[in-house]
């Protein structure tokens, strides 16, 4: 894993090389900047049929009263409400993480919000929440740090890299504890 002394990953690019040169598999797909869930789905329409397996997720990047980062990490299709997550997860008043702290800690842009800028958070201040439906899938789809592309990989690899980053998910059907 980086040292503190090692330069944040920022671009695509980036993290993608850092992803070969830690074994983990991966396929990559460019596209143009994709901002919204229904932007994204309307633009993987077109793609080919094994290009549109797996989950495809969205990402919150959220703090609590008491200044605890969290990372939700969903089914695109799922819906949360931010006051329902409070007791799943134990904390109160979650909001949005603002965009300075998002770059701060993480080293991505808004709308770019994805579970491989972990890479980026080597003090361990974000704990990851994984929503459990999202793990019934055997690959998983994510931005690489840049919406401009979405990168596919296998559960156990993604498992693999989280672990990489010192970072133990919490994993939770968020939809049924917020119930």
């Amino acid at each position: 894993m980086n040292d503190d002394a090692t330069p944040k990953l920022t671009s695509s690019a980036a993290f993608l090389a850092w992803a070969k040169a830690q074994g983990i598999a991966h396929e990559t797909r460019m596209h143009p900047a994709l901002h919204t869930v229904e932007e994204a789905q309307a633009h993987r329409a077109a793609w080919p049929e094994a290009a549109r397996t797996g989950a495809f997720c969205k990402n919150l990047f959220l703090k609590d009263k008491k200044g605890r980062l969290w990372l939700i990490v969903t089914l695109e299709e799922r819906e949360l409400k931010l006051n329902s997550l409070s007791k799943p997860l134990g904390s109160a008043r979650l909001s949005f993480g603002n965009a300075e702290l998002m770059w701060e800690v993480l080293g991505v842009r808004p709308g770019s919000v994805t579970p491989f800028a972990l890479v980026n958070d080597r003090e361990h201040r974000v704990t990851v929440v994984l929503d459990a439906a999202m793990l019934e899938h055997r690959r998983l789809n994510y931005h690489p740090l840049e919406n401009t592309a979405t990168t596919a990989l296998s559960r156990d690899d993604f498992m693999a890299f989280l672990a990489l980053t010192g970072h133990e998910p919490m994993i939770v059907d968020l939809v049924a504890a917020a119930g």
